[in-house]
């Protein structure tokens, strides 16, 4: 499958914005802790954008409420795959 180049800038933007508005404080934490773990930036938040996505999966599939605590939970576990 190709990648989407406006839905990938438009997780990217989330990242941004939940890291520039330290709201949830995790986001900004799991970009500094895989950084420090060796990984770029770039590799770094596109882990963080696979947790995004699978928030907005299920909340779209399964008519779901976003939930703060799964998110939290797979920003926590990165980089293994996050879990729905």
């Amino acid at each position: 499958m190709k990648p989407n180049p406006v839905l990938h800038a438009m997780i990217m933007e989330v990242i941004e914005n939940q890291i520039m508005a330290n709201d949830p404080p995790e986001a900004a934490a799991t970009l500094e802790r895989l950084i420090s773990e060796g990984y770029t930036e770039d590799d770094a938040r596109r882990y963080i954008g696979r947790a995004v996505c699978v928030e907005i999966w299920d909340t779209l599939k399964n008519e779901k409420k976003f939930s703060l605590a799964r998110y939290i939970q797979n920003l926590k576990g990165l980089p293994l795959e996050p879990r729905a």
